[in-house]
């Protein structure tokens, strides 16, 4: 997830699910909008009418659009710039990265009208897949089930890329890698801003990384293995549909400089690709750079509104395994860390019910209020053991 919503004061934080991200110095930019609201700007440029860039958009191979996930406003835009390519171009193919390939044949039926709302989410395993709200993405499932818009899913197991970001791509045999071929290789440029992105990782910050670490080559590795994954699917919708405008939507982060799918678009032989990306008001204009994107649209402010309070966070990286839920990480530092919490353990119950899903365990978490206690039931290296979660009070 890239977000674009630092203040021209500060510096920009870019993040993409824990794996991407950078930081970039503040610009003079304070009373100078570099994306005026409601109005489409190529980056370096000037404006651009509506009409001309969407032209632009819908006569490329393909046209990736970006998003922050949990942005509602950028969801708005997507399913506005998709309703209108899909005006000037006859046929649509439209490319999903929150979709793993092993949920394509869902996909189809959703689109040929056999699944019920509930029965697709369920039927993609929507918390495990992908775990944002639904709500974010379902006006664009809709759309492209209302007018039979193909989708594809451009993304591989997530378990693919975590492998690989433990252990290096050699370490994954051939035949489990999902007919992901091998990434060209990153640029320079790009990997200045992986690094940015590592070094910021807990683990790293009391011990500074070197690039020549092998732990950061297997975090460029499993991010270009991302990267080359969805731009192959795309490549290949392209292949398949030489009539059709092929849509990506997927994390900002994997479109803008052209360092992620592009590139990879690039090294796979399809050259007319447009990205397109969402300018929140509160962006930082020092990332407002002539390579950014094909072009921008500017979001109006959102209305002031007073601070809801943060969220609990357990501070653990969790995934799902057939005994429940693996901690794959404690941050120092955070609840889970002071309950005594380890990495491998295997979450069963929390407040008394069984989790299975990640999906379940963030659903407690976000109910529990501050200066509760959580109990948490959990097996290590085997054996059970049971622990409390104890949240501090409100401020």
């Amino acid at each position: 997830m890239y977000k674009f919503n630092s203040a021209c004061a500060r510096s920009l934080v870019l993040a993409a699910a824990a794996i991407l991200g950078a930081s970039f110095a503040p610009s003079a930019c304070a009373h100078e909008p570099c994306a005026p609201a409601a109005a489409w700007t190529v980056p370096g440029g000037a404006r651009i009418a509506a009409p001309e860039i969407l032209a632009r958009a819908a006569g490329a191979q393909v046209a990736l659009l970006g998003e922050t996930h949990d942005d509602p406003d950028h969801h708005r835009w997507e399913l506005q710039t998709v309703a209108a390519l899909a005006a000037l171009h006859p046929k649509l193919v439209l490319g999903f990265e929150m979709f793993p390939r092993r949920v394509q044949p869902v996909l189809e039926r959703w689109v040929a009208g056999e699944l019920s709302e509930a029965d697709f989410l369920k039927a993609v395993d929507w918390p495990q897949v992908w775990g944002y709200d639904a709500a974010f993405y379902l006006p664009l499932f809709h759309f492209a089930r209302m007018n039979r818009v193909p989708m594809v899913a451009l993304n591989v197991e997530h378990s693919f890329t975590r492998l690989v970001g433990a252990k290096g791509l050699a370490a994954v045999p051939q035949d489990q890698r999902e007919g992901v071929s091998e990434p060209a290789a990153a640029s320079e440029a790009y990997l200045a801003r992986l690094f940015e992105s590592y070094k910021q990782h807990p683990e790293n910050k009391s011990s500074p990384p070197a690039r020549s670490d092998p732990e950061f080559r297997h975090f460029v590795q499993a991010q270009q293995v991302w990267d080359r994954a969805m731009a192959q699917a795309l490549a290949d919708a392209a292949a398949r549909n030489p009539d059709a405008l092929v849509v990506g939507i997927m994390g900002s982060q994997h479109i803008a400089h052209g360092y992620g799918v592009p590139s990879q678009l690039a090294s796979l032989g399809v050259k007319r690709v447009a990205s397109l990306l969402p300018w929140s008001a509160d962006s930082d204009c020092g990332d407002f750079s002539a390579d950014l994107a094909t072009a921008v649209f500017g979001l109006p402010p959102e209305p002031a509104e007073p601070a809801a309070p943060a969220p609990p966070l357990l501070g653990i990286q969790i995934e799902a395994v057939p005994a429940g839920i693996r901690v794959v990480a404690v941050n120092p530092g955070s609840i889970a860390a002071a309950s005594g919490l380890q990495a491998e353990d295997v979450l069963t119950h929390a407040a008394g019910s069984a989790v299975k899903t990640t999906g379940d365990l963030r659903a407690i978490v976000v109910r529990m209020a501050p200066g509760t206690w959580l109990p948490l039931k959990a097996t290590r290296q085997g054996a059970p053991i049971e622990l409390t979660a104890k949240f501090p009070p409100a401020k």
